[in-house]
């Protein structure tokens, strides 16, 4: 059984709030991680697991599932919270995040055995790669799920990304949609200054995809890009979400330095306080 799908805007709204509240909570207690990109994310995969994948908390492993191949695996505090916000696992465990012998590490394995899990992540710039081989693998068995891939843009300076991105589009898969985080900064900077990126539209289109560009902090133009992409027929698609890294908290939105660290107890009232003052503004 398929989870129930969200409509309400002012609910996926709500919900992208408290997983971002729960990140910031979990960082603060783990002491290390990556929050920029967790919390400048946290719209999309609200939209993704409460409106647009068909999933089943209750059975992981059905067959008929979507394939969500977290790419960047440096967000994994916000893939946790989400997952246990659904119901994929207890949200009292993120409490455990990065600590020994949690299944909650730094980077998401599947040797740890947290159902929802499609990859081991850790390494850039492999996950399109294995998305091209299970949307084949579906193709070729007739399925009709869809593989969704999500990628960093600093990310797509590895040459790997490129090679998977021809061979999709040689291979006609439809049924993959690829999301890029366009935030435009990565660990040591602005993406345009360490290695430029732009055209960006433009470079996916040459290599034979759909280009859908939207607002990644909008859940209503999120979900319609979405839907624009399950219509694609005969080629994959990209949708290139443009978001804020660390949304929510203005003081840190589009900080590079905020990249891949945790708030003190200090920082973390602070930024949850600026959490609701925006959301209620």
């Amino acid at each position: 059984m398929f989870y129930p799908k969200v409509h309400d805007p002012i609910l996926l709204k709500e919900i992208s709030t408290e997983i971002r509240r729960s990140v910031i909570k979990s960082l603060t207690l783990a002491g290390s991680g990556h929050l920029g990109a967790s919390l400048g994310l946290a719209d999309l995969f609200t939209c993704l697991y409460f409106a647009i994948l068909n999933h089943d908390p209750d059975d992981p492993k059905f067959s008929d599932r979507d394939r969500l191949i977290l790419s960047i695996g440096h967000v994994a505090p916000l893939l946790y919270t989400t997952l246990a916000r659904v119901g994929y696992f207890p949200e009292k465990e993120l409490e455990t995040l990065r600590k020994l012998g949690s299944r909650l590490q730094g980077h998401p394995g599947r040797e740890h055995g947290l159902p929802g899990l499609e990859l081991s992540a850790g390494s850039l710039g492999q996950g399109l790669s294995v998305s091209v081989g299970r949307a084949l693998a579906g193709k070729m068995n007739g399925n009709s799920w869809r593989v969704y891939c999500i990628l960093g843009d600093g990310e797509l300076q590895e040459g790997s990304v490129w090679e998977a991105a021809m061979s999709a589009s040689h291979l006609k898969l439809d049924h993959l949609i690829a999301i890029v985080d366009r935030n435009g900064v990565q660990i040591d900077g602005k993406t345009e200054a360490i290695m430029a990126l732009e055209p960006l539209k433009e470079k996916w289109k040459a290599f034979g995809w759909e280009v859908v560009e939207c607002d990644g902090n909008n859940h209503q133009d999120l979900i319609s890009s979405f839907h624009l992409a399950q219509q694609v027929v005969g080629k994959p698609t990209v949708i290139i979400a443009y978001t804020k890294m660390g949304k929510g908290v203005p003081m840190i939105e589009g900080d590079h330095r905020w990249h891949g660290k945790a708030p003190s107890e200090e920082e973390s009232s602070l930024f949850l306080k600026q959490l609701e003052e925006t959301t209620a503004g």
